[in-house]
């Protein structure tokens, strides 16, 4: 027996007393997580809430509040994994899809990290040798046990000294020199590498300049505030060729998925009326071509567009020259690009999104329970199956499936639509959902 074993009494009633303690003690601890999991899930429905609020009116206070709410989810989830008594178990293969349950995702989340193929392994093998540690016989190789440790290669800032060196001809005394290579920002100190990493910091995560001053403080390098602004500027004028071709290939396509989300936007007119005042509502457009689910040969890519205001005209400068096909949502602003040129010639064919449809019978689900919406909800997930079935087919496939699947069920789902509208409130949620 280990010495650290504590020497229990032989007291019967002394170890009676003890086990009553411990129990008592067990229960408290199983009260509080139990508290902490209340609370957690109450701010993660409260989350949800205000992400439901913020998607259909963005307003700054309940962004905040998201903001704020997300913080003290994280904090909690932290302190639970903290002082959770038994360690989760990474290297246990991620339960069957099919054995999942709604109550098993909320309750146990995944724990093991889905890594992609494309990052790199690096093998390490732990040898023990080729003689045996008790007879000093011969070993031979009969398996392996394999395990993986995810490792992280930190960034790290580096000087690369660019030495020309001169030298001149014997015989006629000329000077030569390989001339200095091209910088991507002239004048500048910055290697290729260095930009890319700033814009994707701050445009793709979200790092304020002065946060990046600070991460590269600690890196060795003090770059002032102004610098890094510089950078960016004059990086993002290196990379305007490049956005322009990749907008006018994408905007060429003849098949576009259009949608477009509020930002906020500094108002330095509004700055003078106090906190959170000096703020308007912007816009971001974005327009994809995405050819993968019916097997295209294209690569996905994306356009993003930003417009100081909702106003029609933005969308329809954007698509002034689009051919094609537009997937979108009902947008007022669409609708002169569905009409014909004044010679006749068509402009974009409308294809309305249906995860907009489903979306208003999913918030009248969400609200009251309505058995009209449930059904609803029901007869367009019908319509999502046969898509799953066929995503990634060729035309030639998904062409008969839908016309022979899909099209009965979608003109279903209409006559059931105009006999439903007949027994509800003409100015309710759900039918405006219907119309």
């Amino acid at each position: 027996m280990s010495s650290d074993t504590p020497i229990l009494p032989e007291d019967p009633a002394v170890l009676k007393a003890m086990i009553a303690a411990l129990q008592a003690e067990n229960a408290r601890m199983a009260a509080t997580i139990k508290a902490h999991d209340l609370l957690i899930q109450t701010l993660q429905m409260r989350i949800a809430k205000l992400r439901k609020q913020a998607f259909g009116k963005s307003s700054e206070k309940i962004e905040r509040e998201i903001e704020q709410l997300e913080l003290a989810l994280e904090d909690l989830l932290i302190a639970s994994a903290e002082s959770a008594t038994t360690l989760a178990d990474e290297d246990e293969a991620d339960p069957a899809p099919e054995a999942k349950t709604g109550d098993v995702d909320k309750h146990k989340p995944r724990r093991r990290p889905r890594i992609s193929e494309a990052t790199p392994r690096e093998r390490r093998e732990l040898d023990p040798g080729s003689c045996c540690p008790d007879c000093g016989g011969d070993l031979r190789l009969v398996g392996e046990d394999m395990s993986e440790m995810l490792d992280l290669v930190a960034a790290q800032l580096k000087v690369l000294q660019i030495a020309r060196l001169k030298k001149s001809c014997r015989r006629c005394e000329k000077m030569v020199q390989t001339p200095a290579p091209s910088r991507p920002i002239p004048g500048s100190m910055a290697s290729a590498a260095l930009p890319a990493w700033i814009l994707v910091s701050k445009f793709d995560d979200h790092l304020p300049l002065y946060r990046l001053n600070e991460i590269f403080a600690r890196m060795g390098a003090d770059i002032p505030d102004s610098t890094l602004v510089d950078w960016c500027g004059r990086a993002m004028k290196v990379l305007t060729p490049l956005v322009e071709r990749i907008e006018a290939d994408v905007m060429a396509s003849d098949l576009l998925h259009a949608d477009d989300t509020p930002i906020r936007v500094l108002n330095r007119s509004l700055k003078d009326r106090g906190l959170g005042k000096g703020v308007k509502q912007g816009r971001i457009w974005a327009y994809v071509r995405d050819p993968r689910p019916w097997a295209g040969t294209a690569p996905p890519a994306a356009v993003y567009r930003f417009a100081p205001d909702w106003k029609q005209e933005h969308v329809q400068s954007h698509l002034a020259q689009a051919r094609g096909i537009l997937q979108a949502d009902g947008y007022k602003g669409y609708a002169k690009l569905y009409a014909p040129d004044p010679d006749g010639t068509p402009r974009l064919q409308e294809a309305s999104c249906r995860a907009h449809l489903r979306r208003d019978f999913h918030d009248e689900w969400d609200k009251t329970k309505s058995a009209i919406a449930r059904e609803a909800l029901d007869r367009i997930g019908a319509l999502y199956d046969i898509e799953r079935e066929i995503n990634g087919q060729p035309a030639e496939i998904r062409l008969p499936a839908r016309q022979k699947h899909s099209a009965p069920k979608v003109e279903a789902f209409f006559a059931w639509s105009e006999s439903q509208i007949m027994r509800i409130p003409g100015k309710g949620d759900l039918a405006r959902a219907f119309r």
